[in-house]
């Protein structure tokens, strides 16, 4: 890996700004200075921006878009999760997120450099289709978001009775964490939905059905699924608090074992979707 950060500086460069945000985020908790809190916002902000010419340049070497192999959409996953974060931390006026939307940007960096690619090859004629980048895109934001979720609901964990006050841009009332959670979820789970029909859209013109019972498709319909339940039992009375909270954090380890894991199954070596550590 030090040949790697060696070699592509950026790399580094992009890891470091993340863990920086991170460690100027965890003392914005512990300090009322205002300036601790913007600088810690500068920093991801400039991560994220490392992190989108990280993505663009992997794709003008490529000639593609880098989102075939476990390395490229493990840099991809890291600028969502920032995108996400920022967009969250403006929406609802606070930095309480920050740490761990930080932690997680420069652990998928981290990840994503233990399965280096340096060979870039060309994508399957099944892939090379105008669905491949919208597909991708909105299925990794939609990832994201849940991600985002997931962090709310830690914080909800240890946390139960923190509100955020400022509540959001839109409404100035104090807003649960168990609300900006629901709010994440639902946000990615209408992209998760896009991704389904998007996905049954581009397998029709690429083997003629609009589902083909591939093992990604499978878990994919999965995770949706325990999304869609827990939209559903978010109603019901007894799952608030801390049973909402931990439906949200097992519904994002499904798709972390959606995204990560498929390569474990014996039947990984038949999809085309599966992510693997070549490109």
């Amino acid at each position: 890996m030090s040949f790697i950060l060696a070699e592509h500086p950026f790399f580094a460069l992009t890891g470091a700004l993340y863990a920086a945000s991170m460690a100027l985020y965890t003392a914005a908790w512990r300090s009322t200075r205002e300036i601790i809190g913007r600088a810690a916002t500068g920093v991801m902000a400039a991560a994220l921006l490392v992190n989108v010419a990280l993505v663009g340049g992997r794709w003008a070497q490529a000639g593609r878009a880098p989102f075939k192999s476990l390395f490229e959409t493990g840099v991809f996953l890291a600028l969502c999760m920032a995108a996400v974060y920022l967009a969250m931390e403006w929406m609802y006026k606070t930095r309480v997120f920050g740490a761990l939307a930080a932690l997680f940007s420069a652990g998928s960096i981290v990840f994503a450099l233990t399965k280096w690619d340096a060979e870039i090859v060309r994508l399957p004629p099944a892939l090379q289709s105008a669905w491949f980048v919208p597909h991708v895109v909105i299925y990794f934001v939609g990832y994201a978001a849940c991600g985002f979720a997931t962090i709310v609901s830690l914080v909800q964990l240890f946390r139960p009775e923190l509100e955020l006050k400022a509540g959001t841009v839109l409404r100035g009332t104090p807003i649960s964490l168990e609300q900006v959670s629901y709010y994440s979820i639902r946000f990615g789970f209408t992209l998760l939905s896009m991704g389904l029909l998007m996905g049954s859209m581009w397998a029709k013109s690429a083997w003629g059905d609009y589902w083909v019972w591939d093992p990604k498709e499978n878990w994919s319909l999965v995770t949706w699924l325990v999304y869609a339940g827990y939209l559903h039992l978010r109603r019901l009375k007894g799952w608030r608090g801390r049973a909402n909270a931990w439906l949200v954090i097992g519904g994002f380890a499904i798709v972390m074992f959606t995204y990560l894991g498929m390569g474990l199954l014996p039947t990984a070596q038949e999809s085309a979707h599966v992510y693997t550590d070549q490109g």
